[in-house]
């Protein structure tokens, strides 16, 4: 096998792929990238067995091939290397020799024939939306995926389209985020699936750009097929989350005592500003709402006491609820496209709702008041 190569498409095609390499496996072929060449492109790919990230970028062919290289230590070299172009040759014994400018390296690699097969995708589900929209749909909720392996099914992003609908969900049993938006949704594109917190995780570095994304699932894997910035296809396959997702519409309450408008802004420096006074302890801020005014409080013995006074529109009874500081800020930084939110309060012990304008909504539990 060898090829010549413009290193940013290398490049860009390992950037692609290289993240899930490696990890935590101790097999060798793991930490590896599988590179196949074939006229007039170059197709990389790795996987951790629970997903597979695929990208194909351009390349001239001399005689095409296949082997697998380690893909961090090839991925710090192209990075490195001065020369606009790369000529790329795997002998018989698949190891991998790099020429750019005056630089000479070379990679021991194995064989792709003990790389694991790629996964055969059945036909499936599937639905076509632009991938800015999903992007943006994943940023406002993928932060309250639950972490606790204990509760594996909230350990991801649970999908539902239906009824002309594309709805997600993320929720770690303190707070719940969701997002909802109407897709043109084909009679054999409805159905649900949790996508697992690394594929998420993957995904949300992968999707923002322009065009579109293809959604594909089945039973128990999905798949994700775009274009990068480049135009080169990049395909995420994924097994999925096993189990039921919980009913999450049930812990949304359907009515509250007040509404108050906020600036989302101002709100969220004023939090992160009080959160430096908060501690594992004492993590907890206050929120006292009185006429035209917010007072948001923190107080912890082993740090010390801030007091933030925002001026806002509010004439109701007075009102005083505690939350952990970093379940408002992650939802107001996820927040960008608005500049007001509205937080729904009942009392100091229910649920507060936090909303927008726009189909969007977060539910969060208070702490105890101190």
């Amino acid at each position: 096998m060898n090829l010549t190569i413009a290193k940013e498409h290398l490049l860009s095609g390992l950037q692609a792929v290289q993240n899930v390499a490696g990890g935590r496996t101790t097999l060798p072929i793991l930490h590896n990238v599988l590179l196949r060449a074939q006229p007039g492109q170059l197709e990389l790919t790795a996987t951790d067995l629970d997903m597979t990230v695929s990208c194909s970028v351009p390349a001239t062919v001399g005689s095409p091939g296949a082997t697998t290289v380690p893909a961090k230590t090839l991925f710090g070299i192209v990075r490195e290397l001065n020369g606009l172009e790369i000529e790329m040759e795997v002998d018989e014994k698949n190891t991998c020799s790099l020429r750019a400018a005056s630089s000479y390296y070379r990679l021991r690699g194995i064989s792709a024939d003990e790389f694991p097969p790629l996964p055969v995708f059945p036909k499936a589900q599937q639905v076509e939306l632009p991938r800015e929209r999903l992007a943006g749909m994943l940023r406002k909720t993928s932060f309250a995926m639950s972490t606790d392996e204990s509760r594996y099914v909230l350990n991801g992003v649970f999908f539902s389209l239906k009824e002309h609908k594309l709805t997600l969900v993320a929720t770690d049993g303190r707070r719940l985020a969701l997002v909802e938006e109407e897709v043109d949704l084909p009679e054999q594109g409805q159905g649900e699936f949790i996508l697992p917190a690394k594929a998420v995780g993957e995904m949300a570095r992968l999707l923002p750009g322009p065009g579109n994304v293809l959604v594909r699932f089945a039973e128990n894997q999905a798949a994700f097929e775009f274009k990068d910035e480049k135009g080169a296809p990049v395909l995420l396959i994924t097994k999925l989350v096993e189990g039921h997702y919980p009913n999450y519409r049930q812990v949304i309450p359907t009515e509250a005592r007040e509404r108050v408008t906020l600036p989302r802004e101002e709100f969220l420096h004023a939090l992160r500003r009080a959160e430096f006074m908060t501690s594992d302890k004492a993590n907890s801020v206050k929120l006292t709402f009185t006429r035209n005014n917010l007072a948001i409080t923190a107080n912890s013995p082993d740090v010390g006491e801030a007091r933030e006074s925002l001026a806002i529109n509010y004439a109701g009874n007075e009102l005083a609820i505690a939350f952990n500081p970093r379940y408002l800020i992650e939802p107001l930084t996820a927040l960008t496209e608005y500049d007001e939110v509205f937080l729904e309060l009942t009392d100091e012990l229910s649920p507060g709702v936090l909303k927008v304008n726009g189909p969007f909504l977060y539910v969060v539990m208070p702490m105890r008041l101190t």
